[in-house]
C-alpha cells in the first residue's frame, strides 16, 4: 500500500472521506511572526487592616515576604490602619520569562488552585517543542491523571488516528497540550469541565508554552480550549465557532469538536476534517 493510499486508508477509518485535495498544494507557506511576550499584570493596590498580618489570606506566591515592591509597617499606629499595599503578582511575570525545564518543574509543584488536591500527576504536555500544530484540548482525564501524559486514552487514540490523516504523528511537528494541568472532577469522581477560577489559574503556564512553540496554527479541541484561548463567554458553543479562522495574539486558530466529543458523535467526524483543511489553508 502506497502513502495515498494509506492516507486514504485513515481517512476511511476514521469516517471521515472521501478525502479532499487543496487545489493550490504548492502554494507557500507564510512565516508567522513570533508570539508576543505575555503582558504583565499591572499593579493592584490592596488595603490590609492593622490587626492582620500582611501575609494572612493571601496565596503564598503573592505573600509580601517575597515581593520587592511590597511595603508594610511593622508596628501600625491609628494612623497607619489603612495603609496601601502594592502588591506585583510574580507568579504571573515569572512564568512568562521561564524555560521549559523551569516552566515543568513549576507546574509539577504548582498548588495554584484546588485541582492539586486530587492529582496523581500533573500533565504538562507532549510533543516537539519546535512544532508547527499545536493541539489543546480541555483538561486531564482519568488515564492521563495517572499516566501524567495528555490523551492517553481512548479520545487519544482518536487524535493519534487524525494525525496519521494528516500525515503526522505524536511528537514530530506536533504538540499536544491542555488548558488546565491537573484532572478536573465532580463530588462523584468524574471528569468534568475546568472551573473559570481553575483555567485562570493554569493558563499562564499554557500562554508560555505557545510562547516558547511558536507554532504555525493552534487548534482548540473543544469548546474549553477556544472560549479560554479566545477570551470568550464560557457558554459559547463550539458550533458557532467552527469553520472560522480565529486569531490568538499573531497566531491563526482554528476551533473543532474534542475526540471525546467524536466518539459519542462519529457523524461530526466530517466537519472535522473541513476544519483541519481550513487550518492547512491557514498556514
Amino acid at each position: 500500500m502506497n502513502n495515498a493510499e494509506q492516507h486514504d486508508a485513515f481517512l476511511d477509518e476514521l469516517g471521515i472521506g472521501p478525502v479532499w485535495k487543496l487545489r493550490d498544494s504548492s502554494a507557500s507557506i507564510a512565516t508567522i511572526s513570533h508570539v508576543a511576550e505575555i503582558v504583565p499584570v499591572p499593579h493592584v493596590v490592596m488595603t490590609v487592616p492593622a490587626h492582620i498580618p500582611v501575609s494572612d489570606g493571601l496565596p503564598r506566591t503573592l505573600a509580601t515576604d517575597s515581593l520587592p515592591n511590597a511595603t508594610t509597617t511593622l508596628a501600625p499606629t491609628a494612623t497607619d490602619m489603612h495603609q496601601p499595599i502594592s502588591i506585583v503578582p510574580a507568579t504571573s511575570i515569572a512564568v512568562a520569562e521561564m524555560d521549559w525545564t523551569s516552566l515543568e518543574s513549576t507546574v509539577a509543584a504548582c498548588r495554584a488552585c484546588q485541582l492539586c488536591e486530587g492529582r496523581a500527576n500533573t500533565v504538562f504536555g507532549v510533543g516537539d517543542q519546535r512544532a508547527k500544530w499545536l493541539f489543546v484540548g480541555e483538561g486531564p482525564g482519568y488515564q492521563e491523571n495517572l499516566q501524567g501524559k495528555p490523551f492517553v486514552g481512548p479520545a487519544g487514540h482518536l487524535l493519534d488516528n487524525i494525525l496519521r490523516a494528516l500525515g503526522m504523528q505524536r511528537g514530530e511537528n506536533t504538540y499536544i497540550a491542555n488548558i488546565v494541568k491537573c484532572r478536573p472532577t465532580d463530588a462523584q469522581g468524574k471528569d468534568r469541565a475546568p472551573s473559570p477560577e481553575e483555567v485562570a489559574a493554569c493558563l499562564p503556564y499554557l500562554k508560555r508554552q505557545i510562547a516558547l512553540i511558536q507554532p504555525e496554527v493552534i487548534i482548540a479541541l473543544g469548546k474549553t480550549a477556544a472560549v479560554s484561548l479566545l477570551d470568550l463567554n464560557p457558554e459559547t458553543p463550539v458550533g458557532q465557532l467552527r469553520g472560522k479562522l480565529h486569531r490568538y495574539q499573531s497566531l491563526p486558530l482554528v476551533v473543532t469538536y474534542h475526540p471525546a466529543y467524536l466518539l459519542r458523535k462519529p457523524t461530526e467526524k466530517s466537519k472535522t476534517w473541513e476544519d483541519l483543511c481550513l487550518a492547512l489553508r491557514s498556514m
